[in-house]
């Protein structure tokens, strides 16, 4: 019996209306032939500017997993979470687009919401993507180590410009900023660019973090290596954990170049990865905070396992657990309830521009075994149990 189904405590915050509204759209994320139809219908309509498409998107897609179109109109959802002690990281959810103006609005961004989150509990961090910052092709560029042409080499200077920039800021602020993951093939690019920052900026606490996918194969020796690089430079280490999205891609590149398929065997090879890099941080908090973002009830109940055994409070602050707004709120709610560090990652953005992001989100809801089935259980779980109560 898990801890995490008091579908009460779960959906306090929706209404009977909108739980009947997110019990059909996740029965229709269930089919991926249906979800595959109705993703290349929507980017079509959007690409085409088709003028209804909008409101449909924000009254399906947008209003389950978006907290607004500015982080302005999305504080509305930030007050409710904190109300049950659950925090909200801002994520510009922008992707796809590769214009130097995009990079550098994205970048002043990202800034802005440092400065929002300066002093508000209920923002405990900010996140950027990697390639909000700078095209996914030049990453890869420097990451194989090839020569960058003169106008390359201003345009990577422009990138790691933007990097130190929020990172500079955060550090005046104080404010956590947590560096997303991206696919493996510009994943190093990123670490290398990272731990430039960390060095930098994260001499007293942890003030940038590095987000670290465990479906990956290595990523345990990368974090060995991370550390002792941090004890013999002196500075600390903080790093978001989940498990991974990119999965058919890389397995896909990897067959098509002839290159070691980089992620795990199995689905209980990625589990006992990331559950190792539990123990990691529980056990090297002196010098790291950990992050742990999944929808994975094992997982996160094993890190209230392991706080327990070593008498840590619940809200200790190098320790915080986070799930998607508009998914896996029976965890997320539970956490908060017990006054653990919850959080919710609530993207946001103009509904046109978030439909690569929610099209995402539609896609990993169909290919993560169970979770769909999970949502779908939940809420009728709750739906019935408001039934009976009426």
């Amino acid at each position: 019996m898990s801890i995490f189904n008091d579908t009460q405590i779960a959906f306090k915050d929706k209404s009977t209306d909108q739980l009947k509204k997110a019990q059909w759209m996740f029965r229709a994320i269930e089919n991926p032939a249906l979800t595959n139809i109705g993703i290349n219908l929507l980017n079509f309509t959007v690409k085409n500017n088709f003028p209804f498409v909008e409101g449909v998107v924000r009254k399906t897609l947008f209003e389950q997993f978006v907290g607004g179109e500015t982080r302005e109109k999305s504080m509305e959802v930030v007050k409710k979470l904190f109300k049950n002690h659950i925090g909200s990281i801002f994520d510009y959810a922008i992707e796809g687009k590769e214009e130097e103006a995009t990079f550098d609005h994205t970048c002043q961004e990202i800034q802005q919401n440092i400065k929002f989150a300066e002093g508000n509990p209920a923002i405990p961090f900010v996140v950027f993507k990697p390639t909000g910052f700078g095209r996914l092709d030049l990453y890869a560029e420097v990451q194989r180590g090839k020569e960058l042409t003169s106008s390359e080499k201003e345009e990577w200077n422009r990138v790691v410009k933007r990097y130190d920039d929020v990172c500079k800021l955060a550090y005046e602020k104080n404010v956590v900023v947590m560096v997303d993951a991206e696919e493996s093939w510009i994943q190093t690019a990123v670490d290398n660019l990272v731990n430039e920052m960390k060095a930098r900026y994260n001499r007293e606490k942890a003030i940038v973090w590095n987000t670290i996918q465990m479906y990956r194969t290595g990523r345990l020796e990368y974090l060995a290596e991370d550390l002792k690089r941090a004890a013999e430079k002196g500075y600390f280490l903080g790093y978001k954990f989940v498990r991974g999205a990119y999965m058919e891609k890389e397995r896909e590149r990897a067959a098509e170049m002839n290159y070691p398929d980089p992620i795990q065997p199995n689905k209980q090879a990625t589990d006992d990865n990331y559950n190792a890099a539990i123990a990691f941080v529980i056990d090297n908090l002196d010098k790291v905070s950990g992050y742990f973002g999944t929808h994975n009830e094992k997982s996160t109940e094993l890190v209230m396992d392991k706080m327990r055994e070593k008498n840590l409070v619940n809200d200790h602050p190098q320790i915080y657990f986070g799930q998607l707004y508009g998914m896996s709120d029976n965890i997320t709610y539970f956490l908060g309830s017990k006054k653990y560090n919850a959080s919710k990652y609530l993207p946001y953005g103009p509904v046109k521009d978030v439909v690569p992001y929610l099209t995402r989100r539609a896609q990993e809801n169909t290919s993560v075994a169970g979770q769909t089935g999970r949502e779908l259980g939940l809420i009728q779980k709750e739906l019935k149990r408001r039934r009976g109560i009426n």
